[in-house]
């Protein structure tokens, strides 16, 4: 009778075993993402406006801290922070909303005038279309839309429990930052008392890293974003097209999204010049904004972003692809800030052996700036010579 040894691990090929151990080690690490994911979307209500209270805490702490560098006490230093920037955005929304308004009965106009123009094109142009066939399209549009109502009703209703949803986290979103700009340090001091001791200055130095890149991000964006506004919005106001002052407001806050956001909102003024101007405005428009497009991303931002948040656009690409997908629009805001601050933390964990948390300063980090994988050793040891 013939034995057979149990053990026949020594029989399987070694590429099989390695190929085995990294499939399973694969599939623990994609079930772990996506235990997360599905937590963070089930806690989206909380998490998001957390996420934007820490991105707007990046955008306001240094105006805190000058504050409180003139001996303003620093819950004061916060509230007149807020109480300002809260004053600018009511103020240029009710101006947008306004402008608009007065902008509409002229839109209106140009607008008719346009479709006018183009069904006159549609019956006399190449295309030599009759007028019932224009009507039956139109009637057809009209009766797609009431057998739809239920759905649109719906919609509407739907919308509107999304802006109750909105002002339930916009209030979170305020009562978080403000704690974040009063107590900032102390709440990340108590999150590190979790980490072991033996590794927490490596954590507390790529956290204060993470952020600081952060800080860097939000202020060039918020930049980037107001040259994009103005230089389009100068344009629109040359070439005569209307509603510049919205039209501008709205590049502005899509340039908040990288790449995308330019893309659809540059889109939206030239299908405005399109309709209301004409082919020809159109055109103009469609070169302004690519202009400031290539500005903004060959001068602006290698200029104001640095190295510690230039991202390969692909990797850019794909997280806003991803952050839409798993969370729509404010997925697509949170992704590229969330990937930066990762950049920046995982180098910091790499490269950095003998991290002093005290002498990282968020708000003004030169440090976080390097890149270490493109320092040379000569540029590494004069840095550490400086820091000694």
């Amino acid at each position: 009778m013939i034995s057979e040894d149990p053990d026949v691990t020594g029989s399987v090929p070694k590429g099989l075993r390695v190929c085995a151990a990294l499939a399973w080690r694969f599939l623990v690490v994609i079930a772990a993402l996506y235990v997360v994911v599905e937590i963070v979307g089930y806690l989206s209500v909380v998490v998001i406006p957390v996420s934007i209270a820490l991105l707007l805490a990046a955008l306001l702490a240094p105006a805190v801290r000058r504050l409180v560098a003139v001996r303003v006490p620093r819950s004061l230093a916060t509230a007149l922070v807020l109480v300002g920037g809260l004053g600018l955005v009511g103020g240029l929304l009710t101006f947008v909303i306004i402008q608009f308004t007065d902008g509409l009965p002229a839109l209106q106009r140009q607008l008719t005038e346009s479709l006018n123009q183009i069904e006159d094109w549609l019956i006399n142009g190449p295309l030599h279309l009759r007028e019932t066939q224009i009507e039956d399209a139109i009637n057809s549009a009209i009766g797609m839309i009431q057998e739809n109502q239920a759905a649109l009703t719906s919609s509407a209703l739907t919308t509107a429990s999304t802006v109750g949803e909105f002002l339930t986290g916009f209030l979170l979103t305020l009562f978080v930052l403000i704690f974040f700009l009063v107590g900032g340090d102390q709440i990340w001091g108590f999150l590190m008392r979790g980490v072991p001791a033996h590794v927490r200055d490596r954590a507390d130095t790529a956290g204060r890293r993470g952020f600081a890149s952060l800080v860097s991000y939000v202020r060039a964006t918020a930049a980037v974003a107001v040259v994009d506004a103005v230089g389009i919005g100068i344009g629109l106001w040359i070439v005569g097209v209307p509603l510049v002052i919205p039209l501008s407001t709205l590049v502005f806050l899509g340039a908040f999204i990288p790449i995308i956001g330019a893309v659809v909102t540059g889109a939206v003024a030239v299908l405005v010049a399109l309709v209301t101007n004409g082919f020809v405005t159109a055109l103009v428009v469609l070169a302004i904004v690519i202009g400031v497009m290539q500005l903004e991303s060959h001068v602006l931002q290698p200029l104001l972003l640095g190295r510690a948040v230039k991202l390969h656009p692909l990797a850019v690409i794909l997280a806003i692809t991803v952050g839409l997908v798993a969370a729509g629009i404010p997925g697509a805001l949170l992704s590229v800030p969330l990937l930066a601050v990762l950049n920046s933390g995982i180098k910091s964990l790499l490269h950095e052996s003998s991290p002093d948390p005290e002498s990282v300063d968020v708000l003004a980090d030169k440090e976080a700036k390097v890149n270490a994988d493109d320092e040379t050793e000569a540029e590494v040891a004069e840095r550490e010579q400086e820091k000694q």
